[in-house]
Order: structure tokens, then sequence, then C-alpha cells
């Protein structure tokens, strides 16, 4: 193993810090030369593997270079056929969506572009704790009686029966959850991850497959001779699904959410311009507000108020129903912490008594919402750096959802548990699983996703390492260099914002703001000054360290970020750790 970056064996936060490897560095070093570009970004390039030839195209990815042929999917062309069969000849369609910002996305993707073509349709949203994920018998059926077309979006990939209960009514199914041996009795199964397809698309949201089959159905329109809506305009919608439901930014995404981010900061969507709002959003949007801000309050509906919210907030083209829905939202989402609170503090204490130095940590708990068990298995998985799971239960049964780490397939142990009738239901993708277990199986079911997720590796490692793309002085930290470095983004899963260690740096300013929050000045001796922020520091020994520093000199590690406050822009330090300098 390499030596620790700047010695850090054990930092503030208890991590091991790691830098770029020796060819990584002889990487950023001929992509600085070759393609003339700063240090800083040639290390954030090196970083993730880019050769100085491929620089140019990845610092400005476009859809026209990365966006896959849809028909390279199965069943899309059947899907986009019987799609546009269903508009031209008037007839009725529905909408299954699931109830988190991936479905309601996926859902106002198809409602709007409907009503661009002059149709309505319904939209239909399951109950979390009355009905569950995904389609059921009972929906289904209701829904064949009164349409012709139902678009399962985000869900259906493992609805077999309910799917077959759609008698009278054809059934195409948009989703990327892990599927099974078999599929559903469906017109179309459009879906990058099931089992037949290459993996290639994969990292695709639920979103992303509507937004290709919708450009699929533009071409078709194209060759008769019509036009259909312009799907760059849809582009936040993708966005906001691509970076709230955790997907990878490699790839066709990275080219998705730039293009997205640009249309957002148009504000030509009622809803998200109501939401962005109530959120109090102050500057052009980036993933960070994508993922903190507006999705938590788009699926605050969908955790512990009426299921449709987000999607017709997404949807509506109405300022006044958008204005009334983003307060609604908003005032859901405060709701939503406060029950998230509650049961991550009883989840905590449980997983603790349990142990937390095995491959699986978990916790249930008796009238445990089903909104937030996925939110607080994700706070679990990020304290301990394993795979978590968290189950509210209530009777027989318990639901809950699960978290995974980098390296390890949660979707596929959960499916494969439910192969072996250890839990009623169970499905999902690599880094997040939902699943319905019995009572007195629980036990055996975690004792067994355990053993399954223990041979993928889950379990070996302590605290995660912190990893950094290199070192940085204070007086290179400009804007114009960040908005360089911005370039290699966006920054989010799959592609983790660039962090830099300062070494050996002089606190001249330490104080906390609020109350568990840091703010710091720091510099290098020699006049170049730098400020930085920690948010949660007190939760923590970051904030006693460094505000009793006694002078001494740290390593400090963070993100860089611009900061505007009052017209003026200045960087800042998001500080992450420390470590005291030899």
């Amino acid at each position: 193993m390499a030596d620790p970056f700047l010695g850090v064996e054990c930092s503030a936060t208890g991590r091991r810090w790691r830098g770029p490897s020796a060819e990584q560095d002889r990487q950023a070093e001929a992509l600085a030369q070759a393609a003339r570009l700063p240090a800083p970004v040639a290390a954030v390039l090196a970083a993730r593997g880019v050769p100085p030839e491929g620089a140019a195209p990845f610092l400005e990815p476009t859809l026209k270079d990365l966006l896959p042929d849809p028909l390279s999917l199965r069943d899309m062309g059947a899907a986009a056929e019987r799609f546009l069969a269903a508009v031209s000849g008037r007839q009725r369609i529905a909408v299954f969506a699931d109830y988190d910002v991936d479905g309601g996305a996926s859902a106002a993707l198809l409602l709007t572009w409907l009503r661009e073509m002059g149709l309505a349709a319904t939209l239909y949203i399951p109950d979390r704790i009355d009905e569950g994920y995904g389609p059921n018998v009972p929906a289904m059926e209701q829904l064949a009686r009164d349409h012709d077309l139902i678009v399962c979006v985000d869900c259906g990939t493992l609805s077999h029966d309910p799917i077959a209960a759609a008698r009278g009514a054809d059934v195409i199914v948009l989703d990327h959850h892990l599927g099974a041996e078999t599929l559903p009795p469906a017109l179309a199964v459009v879906n990058p991850n099931r089992q037949d397809e290459d993996g290639d698309l994969g990292h695709l949201c639920a979103a992303g497959v509507v937004f290709l089959m919708l450009v699929e159905v533009n071409r078709q329109m194209r060759a008769t001779g019509m036009s259909g809506p312009n799907l760059l305009a849809f582009l936040d919608l993708v966005a906001l699904a691509t970076v709230a439901d955790v997907a990878p930014l490699t790839g066709v995404n990275r080219a998705l959410v730039r293009q997205g981010l640009k249309v957002m900061a148009k504000r030509a969507r009622p809803g998200l311009v109501a939401l962005a709002d109530v959120a109090r959003m102050d500057s052009a949007p980036t993933p960070y507000h994508l993922g903190f801000l507006l999705g938590p309050r788009v699926n605050a509906g969908g955790r512990i108020g009426k299921a449709d919210l987000g999607a017709r907030l997404l949807s509506t083209a109405d300022p006044a129903e958008a204005a009334a829905i983003a307060e609604r939202l908003d005032q859901l989402n405060t709701e939503r912490r406060e029950i998230e609170n509650a049961v991550r503090a009883a989840a905590l204490d449980q997983a603790e008594a349990r142990g937390l130095d095995g491959p699986l940590v978990w916790a249930a708990g008796e009238g445990w919402h089903p909104g937030v068990v996925g939110i607080v298995a994700s706070r679990l998985k990020e304290a301990t750096n394993r795979p978590a799971v968290v189950i509210g239960l209530d009777g027989e049964e318990g639901k809950g959802s699960g978290r995974s780490i980098s390296g390890v397939d949660l979707g596929a142990a959960v499916q494969r548990l439910a192969a072996e009738g250890l839990l009623v239901k169970g499905g999902g993708h690599k880094m997040a699983a939902g699943l319905t277990v019995a009572r007195d199986r629980l036990e055996d079911a975690m004792d067994r996703l355990g053993e399954l997720l223990a041979r993928q590796g889950a379990g070996q490692a302590g605290p995660a390492d912190l990893r950094l793309t290199g070192l940085l002085m204070p007086g290179a930290a400009t804007v114009e260099m960040v908005e360089r470095i911005e370039q290699a983004g966006p920054f989010g899963a799959g592609a983790p914002a660039p962090r830099f260690a300062f070494a050996d740096m002089v606190l001249s300013f330490a104080r906390r703001v609020g109350d568990s929050h840091l703010k710091i000045t720091f510099g290098d001796g020699m006049g170049a000054r730098l400020e930085g922020i920690a948010f949660g520091a007190f939760d923590g020994p970051l904030g006693p360290l460094l505000e009793e520093h006694g002078g001494a000199r740290f390593h400090l590690a963070g993100r860089l970020e611009v900061n505007t406050w009052r017209g003026q822009a200045r960087v800042q330090l998001r500080l992450e750790d420390a470590a005291r300098a030899a």
C-alpha cells in the first residue's frame, strides 16, 4: 500500500489520506503539457483516466457525441411505435410512476410531451404505505378498464402479476431497476439493466430511458413528415432525476446533466422555478442544488405526503399551481426531517448495539415511517462505510430500504434473497434496494444478506480513506481556477468532486457558526489567504480541534467552491478534514 498522503495516517476524522499514484502524477503532467491545462485541472482528468487526446471532448461533453442510439436498447422500437400509435389514434393513455424524483420526473417528461401534442394522460402514483412500490393488481386492473395504453416508468420490471392483470390494455415498461431471469408480459420492457442487455447503458436512470424513448418517437415522427416537441427543453427534468437518483455522472449522463443545468438556469419550467424559490436558491443550479435542495423536496410528497405531488409539480404549466404545490412540499420536507431525525437516532443506537464491524449494518423498528427508512439507511452507510438496511415494522411485515457502498451490488443480493424465499419481495440496483420481509424471517433474512454481501467484500474496510486529487496553495485557488476545474464536471455519484489538500497552513481565524458549523480563515504564512467552512464540524472532533488550534499548523482538505455574496464572487474551501502538520 502506498504511503499516506502528506503522512496523514489518521486524520481528525479518523481517516487515512490517499493522494494520486505515481502513474496518475505522470499522466497529469502529460495532460498539462499536451492539452495546455492548469495543473489542478490536469490532476482531475488524470484521476478519471482521461488521456491527453481525450481532454478536449471530456471538458465539453455533448449529446451529439454521447447520446446513444435509442434502438440499442431491446424493445425500444416496439415501445416507441406503440406510444406513437396511441398518440396518433388519440387513445387513452395512463402513466404509472414510482413516487420518487426519478419516477416523478419520468412521468413529467411523458405528460409534458403529450400536452405539447394536445393530449392529456392519466397520472397514477401508488401510495407508499397503502400500496407500496410498483404496479399492483387492483390498480392495473382499474387502469386497464379505462385506458388503451399504460406506461410504467421507474417501475414494472419485476411486476409479472400486476402487468398480467392489465387485460385489455397494452403495457410498456420504461425502467432501470435490475431485471430477473423472466420479464413481465408487457408489450415492451425497455430497461438497460435487463439480464439480456450488455449493461453499457446501465448507468441511466428511468428518466434517461424515457428521454431516449421520446428521442426515438420524435425520430419516427420525422420519418413521416411530422415534428414533435423540442426535447432539449426537457433536459432539466432528466438532470434532476439523474442527480437525485444518484446515477453515476459518467458517459452520456455527464452531457445530460451538463445540458440540463443550462436549461434549468433559464427558469422556464414553473414547477422547478417555484421549488427553487421556496428552497431559496440564489445562484445558478448545480448538482448540489439538485441533490440536496430540490430533490428532497420533490421526494417529500412520496415519503410522507400525497404521492403524486412531485410529478404534478414537475409537469404543471400553471405557475400558481406550481407555487402552491412547492409550498406544500417544502412543509412536508420539514416534517420529513423531523421524522428522519427520530428514526435515525433509534436506528443508530440499535445498529451500534448489534455491532458496526460486520458486512451489513441494519436496524428495524416498530412503526418507523417507510418514507424515511431509505434516507436513514444512507446515513448509516455513510457513517460506517458498509451497506445498510433500515426496516419499518408494521403488523406481520416490515418494509425496508437499503443503500450500498462502491463495489458491492446490493440490488443483486436482495434479489437473490427474494428468490430464496427469505423476502416477500425485493429488488433494486447496485447502490440501492427495497424489500418487504415477514417479521418472523427478519433475523434469518438479514443474516443471509450479510453472508451474500460479505462474498462481495463488504465489511473488510475500516473508515473510508479520504481520496485527494492533489496539493494546492491558497494563492492558486482563484475564481478562474475553480471555474476551470468545474469544466471537468458535473460532479456527483461515480464522479466525485475533486478534493485538494493545503499543506502546513496557519489558521488566522476559527469560530463556530450556527449550532455545529465552523468558519475558518487560513494561509500559507506568505500573505495568501483562503476562507473555509466545515458544516457539522462540531458533531465530531474536527470543530473542537481547529477552534482550539493554539497556533498549530494543519494540513487541510476539502472541495473548492465559489461563494457569491452581494454580487461578489470569492473562493472558499468546503472543509472536510484536517490533520496536525508534523
